[in-house]
C-alpha cells in the first residue's frame, strides 16, 4: 500500500500541501484533480523522494520515503511519468527504457533489451525502438516516458499531468495506452485536467484546493449531485472545466 500520512509542504512562506492523508492499495486506480497551483504536481514530487517533507510522512510498501537507506526500495516499487519527458536525447527509445533495469536492478543487457522492445511493443512503438527523441512526436515520446516506467515493473505508476504538453491527437494516444494499463490492473495514481478521461477509468477521485485534500470519494459518488457535486468548490471547478 502507498500511505501519505499528514503530509505537509512548504515553499518559502506558501503552505503547497497541508495535512494531506491518502491510501493507494494495489489495484487501485485514483485521479486527483484540482485547479493549477493546489499541490497536486508536489504530491507527486514528495511521494518518489524529489521533494524534502516538512511534516508528515509518506510509505511505499511500508518504505519511507523520508529516510535515504529506504528510498532507494520506495522508488523501486513506484515509476514517475512527468508531463515533460525528460528523455536522453542521445540515447534511442530502446535504450532510454533499458537504462534504469541495467543500472539500477543490475540486469544483464541483452535481457534488458529484450523487455525494453517487448515493453516499446505493447505501447504501440516497436518500428519506433531504435530512433531518437528528436525523431519521434510528442505522443511517442510521453509513450517511452510511459515504457521507461513500466521496464522498472513497479507496482505503483505515478502520472503528473502528461498529456498537458499534448495536442488533442497526441493525447488521445497516450490515453488510450493509460486506459489499457488501468483495465489490466495496474496501479494508478493519476494527476490529470482530463475531467471525463479521470471519470472513465478511476476508482476513486481525490480534490485538492489550496493544499488540502478537500475530499478522497469514490467516482460516481464524486460526480453524483449528493457527493463531490454539492461542495460548491468542486462544483465550480467542474463547472469551469466543462466550459474550457
Amino acid at each position: 500500500m502507498l500511505t501519505v500520512d499528514k503530509v505537509r509542504k512548504v515553499f518559502g512562506a506558501t503552505t503547497v500541501l497541508d495535512g494531506v492523508d491518502l491510501r493507494i492499495r494495489p489495484g487501485e486506480v485514483v485521479s486527483v484533480l484540482g485547479s493549477s497551483g493546489s499541490g497536486k504536481s508536489t504530491l507527486i514530487r514528495c511521494i518518489n523522494g524529489l521533494e524534502r517533507l516538512d511534516g508528515g510522512r509518506i510509505t511505499v510498501d511500508e518504505f519511507d520515503v523520508s529516510k535515504p537507506r529506504e528510498l532507494a526500495e520506495a522508488r523501486k516499487r513506484s515509476g514517475t511519468v512527468f508531463q515533460l519527458f525528460n528523455l536522453y536525447p542521445h540515447m534511442t527509445a530502446v535504450e532510454n527504457v533499458m537504462l534504469a533495469p541495467v543500472e539500477v536492478l543490475k540486469r544483464p543487457r541483452r535481457e534488458a533489451e529484450a523487455q525494453a522492445r517487448a515493453i516499446l511493443a505493447s505501447v504501440g512503438l516497436s518500428p519506433r525502438a531504435d530512433a531518437y527523441p528528436a525523431q519521434l512526436s510528442g505522443g511517442q515520446r510521453q509513450r517511452v516516458g510511459l515504457a521507461r516506467a513500466l521496464a522498472m515493473e513497479p507496482r505503483y505508476l505515478l502520472l503528473d499531468e502528461v498529456t498537458s504538453a499534448l495536442d488533442p491527437e497526441m493525447t488521445a494516444e497516450v490515453l488510450a495506452i493509460l486506459g489499457e494499463l488501468a483495465r489490466g490492473g495496474t496501479t494508478m495514481l493519476f494527476v490529470t485536467h482530463e475531467i471525463e478521461f479521470a471519470r472513465r477509468i478511476s476508482d476513486r477521485i481525490v480534490f485538492l484546493d489550496a493544499g488540502r485534500l478537500l475530499v478522497d470519494l469514490p467516482t460516481v459518488e464524486f460526480f453524483s449531485p449528493a457527493g463531490g457535486l454539492a461542495n460548491p468548490r468542486i462544483a465550480q471547478f467542474l463547472s469551469k472545466m466543462h466550459k474550457d
